[in-house]
């Protein structure tokens, strides 16, 4: 291992030429400890100030630490032999994490190369007692002496080695009693609110006063705009790319550094947003403890980790009304809840999305009570809703779904009607929020073009001041002046282009169109223009939950809204499902179809009666067809008496079947029949009626040879034999 640089050989501190008094018990000490073999290797003296700030202050106390090489000469080292370490100078000795010097002392004492440790005291070697014991325990193994004023110890000897383990034990004790009384200090000063650090965003400090808002305006309005905004766009997210697009600039002012307490303007990013938003100073209260120190989450090497920020209600101390507030504190209660619904979470609403999902966040299942979940999905990207928790944490089976309009269209029509009556007042408050918005924006242009002329009139002040000989200097504050002038005129031309595309105030013609849109809600709300983002946060704004629940397996949907103010209303409506069995009305609807089959209607009037009367197939949006209504009687094996013009007499010949009759003998599809009449493999003509049905010529012969095509291996598809049996046997020998 490397000697720290500032490891010498002999001390080198001023203090340490001034004349040395050993204490006469150590040297009293030397026959008993001292042996030959701690003579035959170094001495190492450890000298160590806990702050820069002591090493420049506390002199005296350094001075006796390298004094503590006259003292390892004096017990028999030559001069020569003696060490001083002190690369810790300036360091806590709260851990060895970072302390090159004690760790270079360790190194040596592993290698056996340490005779006699010597320290002013026990703190300056370790002030933590799980550092303590190991360096102790090292010096038994290697049969090395530790030593400091008070006296000679032997850490294999077992009264030495107790003396020691009480001096760290101590020593720890001193740093716990040091660190109680300054915490204690700061916390009776802080439950007074006069205790404050640096200053928030939009604050400055002043000297005896605590926390006042930013003189400057721009900064003030900032942060109004930020908190004005977060109503409006309801979201983190939102709010940043609002600024961004705006090109407003968050002012701060830094900490540290050169350009310390100046204003800098600089681009608006999520972790500042976030704790301007989460912080209270904002509503006017003084906090004080909000971060603690989790040792779990603390990284080796890395001083900041571990720190866990505390809720405002959590803190040490929370004072309302003692700074002066941008926000009223029920302002910044509704901030923090919104900011808890928006988290990615299942028991948490979330932001607002951009799918065209109304309810995402806010729909609740009537059965188990788990929020639901938004797919999409198909060749047209529908929306369905469904509750799939204990499906994905228990693989239990899904517990129920619904496609996503039919719920998103009910809905809609409340939000609709609950917002009819108050049409005007939306009229005004639409307009009001316009003008507020734009007037927000144009002072804030204002501001930044006042700023840049403020900048090019101190360049030109500075580059006047200047004698015209030196060169040296004029030349750098004319490019800065130039700089100014290019900004300014940048900003200039860009608050004309602003201007003209948003003026200061709504038009009449602009004021119109509001009043136009507010009195036809319906049209604004399914305009193009209108998002589904914005159609989500008008939901939301007025309905606080919405929970469904589906009868068994059937279309029927119990719909319950609770609304914002406790008041729940009841709906129901019918969802559309896969299969008629899943109809609570399918009884009813085959009964009403033999009704109609026995009076001799045909498919196509029985379809037209059922959509008369309300029927519908388990699809809502479709409606009943002969082909749908064939394809159904012929899965149930439902054919009913045959029409009139069908089951008349001389209608159908000897071995004529009708085509669905024939299907249903031969046990295949009515689709695969259609295709061998097209392709020519069977004997075919189409019925004189207006339903125009099929009939097939299939005796006993044609019936067998139909089977055996269906039986037919795929593979002989081009094979003679397969060729032979695809023609149909000549009606003329029968």
């Amino acid at each position: 291992m490397n000697i720290p640089d500032s490891t010498s050989a002999s001390p080198t501190h001023s203090a340490a030429t001034r004349p040395v008094i050993v204490p006469a018990h150590l040297l009293a000490l030397r026959p008993a400890k001292v042996r030959d073999h701690h003579l035959d290797r170094k001495a190492i003296v450890y000298v160590r100030q806990s702050s820069p700030q002591q090493v420049a202050e506390h002199k005296e106390s350094t001075a006796r630490q390298y004094a503590l090489a006259e003292v390892a000469v004096a017990l028999g080292w030559p001069r020569d032999r003696v060490e001083v370490v002190d690369a810790d100078q300036g360091r806590t000795a709260q851990t060895v994490e970072g302390r090159r010097g004690i760790q270079y002392i360790l190194a040596e004492l592993s290698l056996d190369h340490v005779g006699i440790l010597l320290g002013q005291d026990a703190s300056r070697l370790a002030r933590h007692d799980p550092d303590w014991v190991p360096m102790v325990r090292s010096c038994g193994l290697f049969r090395a002496l530790l030593g400091d004023y008070d006296g000679l110890y032997d850490p294999t000897d077992f009264n030495d080695r107790l003396l020691l383990g009480m001096k760290g034990i101590m020593s720890e004790a001193e740093l716990h009693f040091l660190r109680t009384r300054m915490h204690e200090g700061r916390l009776n000063k802080a439950r007074r609110g006069e205790l404050f650090n640096h200053a928030p965003l939009g604050y400055v400090r002043e000297p005896g006063r605590g926390l006042a808002l930013d003189p400057d305006e721009q900064a003030r309005e900032v942060v109004r705009i930020v908190f004005d905004q977060f109503d409006r766009q309801g979201s983190l997210h939102g709010l940043l790319r609002y600024l961004v697009h705006h090109g407003i600039r968050l002012p701060v002012r830094p900490h540290s550094g050169p350009d310390r307490g100046k204003l800098e303007w600089r681009r608006p990013n999520r972790e500042t947003l976030q704790n301007v938003l989460h912080h209270p100073v904002y509503a006017g209260y003084y906090r004080h403890g909000c971060r603690t120190l989790d040792p779990r989450r603390k990284v080796p090497g890395r001083p900041g980790t571990g720190r866990t920020i505390n809720k405002p209600e959590d803190c040490a101390v929370l004072l309302e009304g003692r700074c002066p507030a941008y926000i009223t504190p029920e302002r910044f209660r509704a901030n923090q809840e919104r900011l808890a619904a928006n988290r990615a979470r299942s028991d948490a609403k979330g932001a607002v999305r951009q799918g065209p999902s109304l309810l995402g966040g806010i729909l609740r299942c009537g059965r188990c009570g788990q929020r639901m979940m938004v797919t999409y999905g198909g060749p047209a990207n529908r929306l369905r809703y469904y509750c799939a928790r204990a499906m994905v944490e228990y693989a239990a089976p899904l517990c129920q779904g619904l496609a996503g309009s039919v719920l998103d269209d009910l809905v809609a029509a409340q939000v609709l009607a609950a917002l009819e009556p108050a049409a005007l007042e939306l009229d005004l408050a639409a307009a009001d929020d316009l003008d507020q918005e734009r007037g927000q924006l144009h002072r804030n242009w204002r501001q930044r073009v006042e700023r840049a002329r403020f900048e090019a009139e101190r360049a030109r002040r500075q580059y006047d001041a200047v004698e015209p000989e030196n060169r040296l200097v004029l030349r750098e504050l004319e490019r800065r002046w130039e700089e100014a002038l290019k900004e300014q005129r940048r900003l200039e031309e860009e608050y004309a282009r602003f201007d003209r595309d948003q003026p200061r105030s709504l038009s009449a013609c602009e004021r119109e169109q509001i009043r136009a849109l507010a009195r036809d809600l319906p049209a604004l709300w399914h305009a193009p223009a209108t998002t589904s983002a914005d159609r989500q946060r008008i939901v939301r704004l007025m309905i606080e939950e919405v929970v469904v629940t589906v009868r068994g397996n059937s279309e029927c949907v119990d719909v319950n809204i609770q609304w914002d103010g406790s008041f729940t209303s009841g709906h129901a409506l019918e969802r559309p499902v896969q299969c008629y069995q899943q109809m609570a009305g399918y009884a009813m609807l085959l009964g009403r179809i033999d009704e109609l089959r026995e009076a001799g209607r045909t498919l196509a009037e029985v379809a037209e009666q059922l959509n008369c009367e309300g029927f519908h197939p388990p699809k809502r949006s479709a409606r009943f067809t002969s082909v749908i209504l064939g394809s159904l009687l012929a899965k149930r094996g439902r054919t009913g008496p045959r029409p009139r013009a069908v089951s008349g007499p001389g209608v159908l010949g000897e071995h004529e079947w009708l085509l669905t009759d024939l299907a249903r003998e031969l046990k295949m599809p009515q689709a695969t029949l259609h295709r061998w009449i097209r392709v020519g493999w069977v004997h075919a003509r189409k019925l004189p009626t207006p339903g125009g049905q099929w009939v097939i010529w299939a005796d006993a012969e044609e019936r067998e040879r139909m089977t055996r095509i269906r039986t037919c291996p795929r593979g002989w598809s081009h094979s003679d034999a397969f060729a032979n049996i695809t023609k149909p046997k000549s009606r003329d020998s029968e």
